[in-house]
Formats: structure tokens, C-alpha cells, sequence
């Protein structure tokens, strides 16, 4: 049998395609990138960087393109499975992904830092920075990392449950504004029906996972799946003895924490103690 030849000589991995196909596109009209950031009213670096491969942007970004060139909703289209390539995480990630994106319930505790599903660019950005990340790695890490955070507004989204402790909410960012937003984000999430947030307020006491940030994903088999991470690196537990031993632990810590309207009034406090800008 023949070789089969590829149709279109495209690259078949997301991202490369997202790339080529906007660039194709601006060519295509014989367009510079000063003459198309200029019709678009954006910043030509911006433009340069999504030829390059150096980011994907954001999903309004993508839609701006598609209405430009008359694609709706194509260029989005490419955008989304970009945004979804698991290949974008480092390879010590990958398996969980995998897990995350088959999972039909997600169920966090958060030692010092927000869950990632539930956090704003900024938020994801100091993150990511803290634990090492610069330059363009930072980039696409903070793009796969809110590219992931569709899985909860999705088609039959899974439920998503959270246990912040309230360090976690206590280490806030150092710029007002952005930390505001952050707040924001948490409240705006506990209003979707698939995501519950607790807050476990300081004083509760000595508990089985005070050192461990861990995340528990259900599957449509019924299997558990835990993953334990700190900063360096994480470790996927799949032996169902360990699984479920932290997932008891879980379930202790929820019994110690508030219920989603006292943690959503907690967080609401704390919106209220944020400094407001002065030009407002």
C-alpha cells in the first residue's frame, strides 16, 4: 500500500497549526505586521509573538482573527485544541492531565496557594514565576494553565470541589487591583453550580494533610486518582490503598471547614478589606 501523503503539509501538533494558519492568513492578504496590528488597533509585538509560536493568546484574541479575516470559527477552533494539547505541560505533568481531562469529579485542598483552575492570569503568572518559570516557558505555562480552567464551563462540566485553607487566602498578591480580582474570580466561581469553594479558617487544628496540597479526581469507573504537589514536583497516586487513604483525610478536613456560604461571606470580607484604588 502507498505511503499516505499529507493532504495540506501543515503540522498535525496543535499549536504549530495555530501558528501557521494565522500566518498563512496575514501573508495571504499581503499584510505586514505594523499594517495589520495598525487595522486591529493591537500591538504589533503581540502579532510577532503569535507567529513565532512564542504564545497562542487568549481565546478573544483568536475570535478578534476570526472576524478580521471572516473565519468565525475557525481560527478559534485551532485555538481550543492548542490550548487543550497536553504536549504544551512539561512530561511529568502529562499523566495527570490526562487524568484531569477524564475525570468526572475534582475535589482540591490548598495549603498556601489558590487551585489553578480558579486562577486569574495574574495569579497564575507569580505562581508559576515563584516556582522557577521565565520568559517564554512562563508564557505558555500561564496559557496551558488557563486554558485548562474551561473544563468547569464546558459541556457537562465535571463538579469541582475546593478546600482553601485560609493561608492560602491570607498570602495575597502584592498589587491591590490584581489581588482584587482574584477574590473576584473565587465568588464568580462558587456561583457555578458545578463548583463548591470552603474555606478552612486558622484555629481548626492539626489535620492529616497540613503538609500536603493534594488534588482527587473521580473517574467515570468510579476509581480514585490523587495527586500530591508542592513547588518542585508532583506525585500521581494511583494505588487505590493510598488514594483513598488521602481522600479520608480530604473528608476529615471538610468536616472542619465552613460551609460554602460562610466561606463565600468570608471571602466577600475579604474583598471589603482590600484597598480600593485612589483614582476611583
Amino acid at each position: 500500500m502507498p505511503r499516505r501523503l499529507p493532504i495540506t503539509g501543515m503540522s498535525q501538533e496543535p499549536r504549530e497549526r495555530f501558528r501557521e494558519v494565522i500566518k498563512e492568513l496575514r501573508e495571504g492578504r499581503g499584510l505586514s505586521f505594523r499594517e495589520l496590528a495598525r487595522q486591529l488597533g493591537w500591538d504589533q509585538s503581540l502579532l510577532s509573538r503569535l507567529e513565532s509560536g512564542a504564545t497562542i493568546g487568549s481565546p478573544q484574541v483568536a475570535m478578534g482573527l476570526d472576524t478580521f479575516y471572516g473565519t468565525t470559527p475557525f481560527i478559534l477552533t485551532l485555538w481550543e485544541l492548542a490550548a487543550a494539547d497536553k504536549k504544551q505541560f512539561r512530561p511529568q505533568y502529562r499523566p495527570y492531565m490526562e487524568y484531569e481531562a477524564k475525570a468526572v469529579a475534582l475535589s482540591k485542598f490548598c495549603l498556601t496557594r489558590l487551585p489553578g483552575l480558579l486562577q486569574t492570569e495574574t495569579y497564575a503568572r507569580e505562581a508559576l514565576a515563584a516556582g522557577g518559570f521565565v520568559g517564554e516557558e512562563l508564557e505558555q505555562q500561564v496559557e496551558a494553565r488557563i486554558g485548562r480552567q474551561s473544563i468547569l464551563e464546558g459541556e457537562d462540566p465535571p463538579v469541582f470541589r475546593a478546600v482553601l485553607s485560609e493561608a492560602s487566602l491570607r498570602n495575597s498578591l502584592r498589587d491591590p487591583a490584581a489581588w482584587r480580582e482574584q477574590l473576584e474570580r473565587l465568588v464568580e466561581a462558587s456561583d457555578l453550580p458545578n463548583v463548591t469553594i470552603r474555606v478552612l479558617p486558622f484555629g481548626t487544628g492539626l489535620h492529616g494533610l497540613n503538609t500536603t496540597d493534594v488534588m482527587f479526581l473521580r473517574l467515570l469507573d468510579g476509581r480514585i486518582v490523587a495527586y500530591t504537589e508542592n513547588d518542585l514536583d508532583g506525585d500521581l497516586v494511583e494505588e487505590t490503598s493510598k488514594a483513598e487513604y488521602l481522600l479520608r483525610a480530604y473528608d476529615a478536613v471538610c468536616d472542619l471547614a465552613q460551609t460554602p456560604a460562610e466561606s463565600r461571606a468570608f471571602i466577600l470580607r475579604l474583598l471589603e478589606e482590600v484597598p480600593c484604588d485612589p483614582s476611583t
